[in-house]
């Protein structure tokens, strides 16, 4: 047991000592950005004279306008091209799942009677009978008299039918 004890907390100590290591990382890393930063705003955006007369200040002025309009023209365009590529992208990723295609799962059987199915179908609020033979007409069936005779006589209709047998034989 003992023995568990000690790794656990060596294994906690070698976590803390990674996680020290990589947090001084972490602030290296963002001075060193920091830094990049200073110097490249010091290389492109020199601090500008202030010094001058008001017509040297207002041609200052424009230039900057005049740099301002550029970068935005610019970052417009860098934003369009995001824009598209981002596009693309999503177009293509329905590309793949169009072809991969999207695996349906197996659909289990479910008892269900018409009444229930249209009320789901239609939502609770439409109530359905399906009582199919509530709009049917009425039609009264009519008995077909036969003649006695010919139900008596049963000797004569098989006669009869034998004959229909011996045409289908022929042939």
């Amino acid at each position: 047991m003992s023995e568990k004890k000690m790794t656990s907390s060596r294994r906690h100590h070698l976590k803390s000592l990674v996680l020290q290591v990589a947090q001084t990382w972490l602030e290296t890393e963002k001075k060193e950005r920091e830094e990049a930063k200073v110097a490249y705003m010091a290389e492109n955006c020199p601090p500008p004279d202030t010094s001058g007369d008001q017509a040297t200040l207002m041609e200052l002025c424009k230039k900057i306008h005049a740099a301002i309009d550029k970068i935005d023209e610019d970052r417009y365009d860098i934003e369009a091209k995001v824009q598209k590529a981002d596009k693309e992208i999503e177009d293509l990723k329905i590309k793949v799942v169009d072809l991969v295609g999207v695996k349906k799962p197996a659909l289990k059987k479910v008892r269900m009677s018409a009444d229930a199915m249209l009320k789901a179908l239609l939502g609770s609020k439409h109530t359905v009978n399906m009582d199919l033979r509530a709009n049917l007409k009425q039609v009264k069936k009519e008995v077909k008299e036969e003649p006695a005779e010919a139900v008596g006589d049963w000797r004569k209709n098989i006669e009869d039918k034998a004959d229909r047998k011996k045409m289908f034989e022929s042939s």
